[in-house]
């Protein structure tokens, strides 16, 4: 176009969003390629196991009309975010270790993070949930049938699912609109929105404090309420007069805290080394990023899931947290 004819400025950044496409690569576990092939099927049996037993899961509550209750709901609704987070990195990392795939376009890597961000949050409001079902379940066990509901958890469920996304979505739409440096290699075989806005040569002070604010004001806040959950938990069964009453309503909630603690500790642990361990090994961000990618759905699985109740079931499928009943 002529130079008389310049273009207007907003319409030049349009064009640059819609041809912005370049390539990052990723990376596996430097120095280690000679046993790249039992470190995929590590990784092959792992996803194998969150995605087959989270599907189970899934399917046992919908075919079993028992289990059409709130706290298999939630249970539902965990095994759907844990199966999200695992389809979320399969692509790549099983690329990366079988193919050696490399390569990732950046509009490919803007769906990846845009998935992994969303479930994780969706993850950490649908523990918030269940904690309050164990709050209402403990504290209030005569009125639990009529606080929890059927209808109240599916509407609550609803309104995490939409929160992940909706908060995610301008912070991975705004890397498009930032210059990249030369290095486009990320330590990842996925990728991570607090990796990537690393790599760009602008100033990025509004990405960094939104995401800094939306993992206070998600993540952090609800391991708050959390916490307060458990405080009241904690109080309420200290008042009880039985040392046999006061075990068995702990142990109803031993396995939704395990899940609490195996959640939050990684995803923690992996968002601070990001922002302030630049200078700690490539092996600790690997380790951190591949515990919370792959072991995390096993893990959570495990814990609220397949540890049987200690009363007699009639099936398998029966496999949760149990609901105390107490007296006041």
């Amino acid at each position: 176009m002529p130079a008389q004819y310049p273009l207007h400025p907003h319409i030049v950044l349009l064009f640059n969003l819609t041809q912005f496409s370049p390539m990052l690569y990723l990376t596996g576990f430097p120095g280690l390629e000679t046993v790249e092939h039992w470190i995929f099927i590590f990784f092959f049996l792992m996803y194998l196991m969150a995605i087959s037993g989270n599907c189970l899961i899934l399917i046992i509550i919908k075919t079993n009309p028992r289990l059409h209750t709130p706290m298999y709901y939630l249970l539902s609704f965990l095994a759907f975010t844990d199966l999200g987070l695992s389809v979320s990195t399969l692509p790549t990392t099983m690329g990366l270790f079988w193919f050696k795939s490399h390569g990732i376009y950046f509009g490919a890597c803007q769906i990846q993070m845009l998935c992994i961000h969303s479930f994780s949050f969706m993850e950490s409001s649908v523990l918030l949930v269940m904690s309050f079902d164990r709050f209402v379940a403990i504290c209030y066990p005569l009125r639990y049938s009529v606080i929890i509901t059927g209808q109240r958890v599916v509407r609550a469920s609803l309104v995490v699912i939409l929160r992940g996304p909706i908060a995610t979505v301008p912070i991975v739409f705004l890397l498009k609109t930032f210059p990249y440096c030369a290095s486009r290699v990320l330590s990842h075989s996925f990728c991570l929105h607090q990796e990537v806005i690393h790599l760009a040569c602008t100033d990025t002070t509004f990405n960094n404090l939104y995401g800094l604010s939306l993992v206070v004001f998600t993540v952090m806040l609800d391991l708050l309420l959390i916490a307060l959950s458990y405080g009241v938990i904690l109080h309420t069964v200290a008042r009880l007069a039985s040392k046999e009453e006061r075990l068995r309503a702990f142990q109803t909630c031993t396995s939704h805290l395990c899940a609490v603690l195996v959640f939050f500790v990684p995803m923690v642990g992996l968002s601070l080394i990001h922002r302030f361990g630049k200078h700690a090994p490539p092996a600790v961000h690997l380790l951190m990023a591949n515990v919370y990618s792959l072991c995390l759905p096993c893990l959570i699985q495990s814990y609220t899931v397949l540890r049987p109740r200690r009363s007699a079931m009639p099936s398998a499928s029966s496999w949760v947290l149990e609901r105390p009943v107490l007296s006041h």
